[in-house]
């Protein structure tokens, strides 16, 4: 087994020695508490950025925790906004992180604010449990807030997942809460999980069909509902071993999309889901961590074998996957109707970060509108907000408070932009080997401005960069990826597709970040000239082959 699986195996269901650490004065919690409180949706981080000056002067680094809420379908009511928003005024680094998960993120939080800063999530309804670790994590869904039939049973199908999968342990309220502690000499089960949890993160998100801005491909588990004609669901589609997580210079680790696997009916959806989870606890590897996601089990074992894994445990017979077909992928921005006589509206957050910075105040401009208008907020996967329930008659209210706070109407934000997102990277992310967030707005700008002279300014092209080979930002499903490997150096990836049904492939290795540009404009040129009627960049270059672009690229240098 491997080091992580003892500590799970002998932390008593994940409490371990965090509640005596926490009365400790020290900045940063032991190594194995460190990795329990993943499970608690806390990672303890530094200042990646105070590094340098810590070790001259001889200093400890500057310890700080990251709080990740599971909000399942991303679904925030205007108290709970308001609750994470006041959190990251008082004990975080006053911004908010939209994750491409759905979940909000809390940066720079100090360990003698962490509990103080897990209450006030947990009394505005929402928890972190599970925000992290080796369960469940957050369920994701299509965040559209329509109000039909369709919409509500799949939202009730994704509530009794989320009741069946997440930990039963007391430990959580235990420590964070001041549960009471019953003492019994009946041993606490968790009926799911049992001793050791999984092998390691399990990630579920539900889609519609037709919509897949999800990112469907990219999870463990992903679920399709399918819709009769008169708008009721009929069934789901299910979905297995999709994972973009790898390793630099580990042959042997991958990225890999889900595939399908059955299809069941409506009150069949929950138990499935559990026996997927729970072939993968029985069957997935424990010694490597490396190896221990769900695609590596069904490549060892193959999707046959796990199909009647599946099957053996569940009460109903499975049927034959039904065939997907995608719209073109929607992020849901600008101004829609709900169905109910009500307007949401989509607004856009580049790469999630809701902070008051260089003349867009989306933290307080947000924060005003929730708090006068009362919207439900719903996060997106593509790191977005959507404000729902909105009265038509304050539409115009609305848009004031964007205007006055620097807050962009979706329609003068670029197309290049708008289909880009990057993860965090550096300075919190202790994985990232280059900088994501921080370095893709000055260089997607750098990229608009191109497409805008070669009269591409309106093509959708997604645009996505990571810190490190991970892949949080799911750059192996955009039409173009960028993947650090070093500090201002990354991976190129061509030739995924807009809708995210299929992985891009490493074309250009350890580019540095200032010559991408130059790199990809002969690309688009050529694309511009030889590209099929409705077709995208991803699938135009998967169609020509990269052959044919590096000859355009050695045509390039020698021009």
């Amino acid at each position: 087994m491997s080091k992580n699986e003892t500590i799970k195996a002998t932390s008593n269901h994940l409490r371990g020695l965090i509640k005596e650490e926490l009365l400790e004065d020290t900045p940063a919690f032991g190594d194995a508490s460190e990795q329990l409180l993943k499970f608690h949706g806390i990672y303890q981080q530094d200042d990646r950025d105070r590094r340098k000056e810590a070790r001259a002067k001889g200093l400890d680094k500057h310890h700080q925790l990251m709080i990740r809420t599971r909000i399942p379908g991303g679904v925030v009511s205007p108290d709970a906004y308001i609750a994470h928003d006041d959190i990251s005024r008082r004990w975080a680094n006053g911004t908010l992180r939209v994750t491409t998960r759905q979940d909000f993120q809390l940066h720079g939080v100090l360990k003698g604010d962490i509990k103080k800063s897990i209450r006030a999530i947990n009394d505005a309804l929402l928890t972190t449990l599970g925000g992290c670790g080796d369960v469940e994590r957050n369920i994701m869904c299509c965040p559209e807030p329509i109000a039909d039939r369709f919409h509500a049973d799949v939202h009730r199908s994704i509530a009794a997942m989320v009741t069946e999968l997440t930990p039963k342990t007391g430990a959580y309220h235990e420590i964070w809460l001041d549960g009471e502690v019953v003492e019994t000499s009946e041993p606490e089960v968790e009926p799911l999980y049992r001793e050791q949890y999984l092998p390691r993160k399990f990630k579920t998100t539900v889609a519609l069909e037709g919509d897949n801005c999800v990112d469907v491909y990219a999870h463990d588990l992903a679920i399709v509902a399918m819709r009769t004609a008169d708008g009721a669901v009929r069934g789901f589609n299910v979905l297995v071993g999709g994972g973009l997580g790898r390793t630099h210079n580990k042959p042997e680790t991958f990225v890999a999309v889900a595939q399908p696997l059955c299809f069941v009916q409506p009150d069949q959806v929950v138990g499935v889901a559990r026996e997927v989870v729970a072939v993968q606890r029985d069957f997935g590897d424990r010694a490597n961590r490396r190896h221990a996601r769900l695609k590596y089990t069904i490549a060892d074992h193959g999707l046959d074998w796990f199909r009647d894994e599946v099957q053996k445990r569940v009460a109903f017979q499975l049927q034959p996957p039904e065939p997907l077909a995608w719209k073109p992928v929607d992020d849901h921005l600008g101004w829609h109707e709900q169905g109910d006589g009500r307007l949401y509206v989509g607004i856009y957050i580049e790469n999630g970060r809701i902070a008051d910075v260089e003349g867009v105040r989306s933290r307080t401009g947000l924060r005003r509108i929730v708090e006068e208008l009362r919207p439900e907020v719903r996060l997106t996967a593509q790191q977005n907000v959507i404000l729902a329930g909105i009265d038509p008659a304050d539409r115009p209210r609305v848009e004031r408070l964007m205007a006055e706070h620097g807050i962009a109407a979706v329609e003068v934000i670029p197309q290049a932009v708008r289909n880009a997102m990057a993860c965090p990277a550096i300075p919190t992310c202790g994985l990232a080997v280059a900088e994501a967030e921080r370095a893709l707005p000055g260089l997607i700008r750098r990229l608009a401005t191109v497409l805008d002279e070669l009269g591409l300014g309106a093509e959708r092209i997604s645009f996505r960069m990571s810190g490190c080979p991970n892949g949080c930002s799911r750059p192996y499903l955009g039409d173009v990826g960028f993947v650090g490997t070093t500090l201002g150096k990354y991976d190129v990836m061509l030739g995924g597709d807009f809708n995210g049904t299929r992985l891009n492939r490493l074309f250009a290795p350890n580019v540095p970040i200032t010559e991408i540009p130059a790199l990809l404009r002969p690309m688009f040129e050529t694309f511009r000239a030889g590209r099929r009627p409705d077709e995208g960049f991803g699938n135009w270059v998967d169609r020509v082959g990269f052959d044919s672009l590096r000859e355009i690229a050695a045509a390039e240098r020698t021009a």
